[in-house]
């Protein structure tokens, strides 16, 4: 199987190196990387050209957004497999992909693991631990999602079941996974290990505004699927990070 590994960027140059380096660093060799940038005015784009003669894909022009971007990376995939890794972010070590793969040689659709948050001034300093566990039907009802940036998924089912909302904010990947496993009922294995470290600073959580807004549009992704939650989801999500922090 191949698999592609999109990152999405703009105005990243103190940290996309580090994510393309461990994307190049990875063992397993069937790997397409695609680079979508939002058309930066720093040096982020003479960072990605050192490496243009191992980056399958670059593209750098306005975008809607994070999501459009993704949408755009996966359009231009050819892998069986795609996955992302944001220019904030990078693999935990080099056998992360070697092991993805292998759990898709099992027959799934999608395959998640773990992550862990980091300090965005010493990415070896661990702040959080998000450990997922396996999903068992109902589990977003009870606030579970696991986390994106350890997701990956067969493309055919983009193909089949489309891509991310451009309506929801960041509430884009909680929708998407929320179809693929609660509506359209996708097989799915969890890998007990740290796939992905992410530089804390999410655009999620880096205000109560931006909390408020991303829970709304947690509501609106249920209501597009016509799925009705239990009353106590959107206040499960939340706490279950909690957990995060021990």
């Amino acid at each position: 199987m191949k698999i592609s590994i999109i990152t999405v960027c703009f105005n990243n140059e103190k940290t996309i190196e580090h994510t393309i380096q461990s994307v190049l660093a990875q063992k397993c060799k069937n790997i397409e990387y695609l680079i979508i940038d939002g058309n930066s005015t720093d040096n982020t784009l003479s960072i990605i050209n050192k490496y243009n003669s191992d980056i399958d894909f670059v593209i750098s022009e306005n975008d809607k957004g994070i999501y459009d971007a993704i949408n755009k990376g996966i359009k231009h995939s050819s892998g069986d497999v795609v996955g992302f890794l944001h220019a904030d972010d990078f693999f935990k070590n080099s056998n992360v992909i070697d092991k993805v793969l292998s759990s898709f040689s099992e027959g799934v659709d999608m395959v998640y693991g773990d992550i862990e948050f980091v300090s965005i001034y010493d990415s070896s300093k661990i702040k959080r631990k998000w450990k997922s566990k396996s999903y068992v039907s109902g589990s977003f009802k009870w606030g579970w999602m696991p986390p994106h940036t350890s997701f990956f998924l067969l493309k055919e089912h983009y193909v089949k079941y489309g891509d991310y909302s451009l309506n929801l904010g960041t509430s884009a990947d909680y929708e998407l996974m929320l179809r693929m496993f609660e509506v359209h009922k996708l097989s799915s294995k969890y890998i007990p290990l740290v796939v992905t470290c992410m530089r804390l600073g999410g655009a999620s959580n880096k205000s109560f505004k931006n909390r408020w807004r991303a829970n709304r549009n947690d509501k609106k992704s249920w209501k597009n699927n016509n799925i009705n939650p239990y009353w106590i989801t959107f206040l499960l999500k939340p706490l279950r990070k909690i957990s995060q922090f021990f």
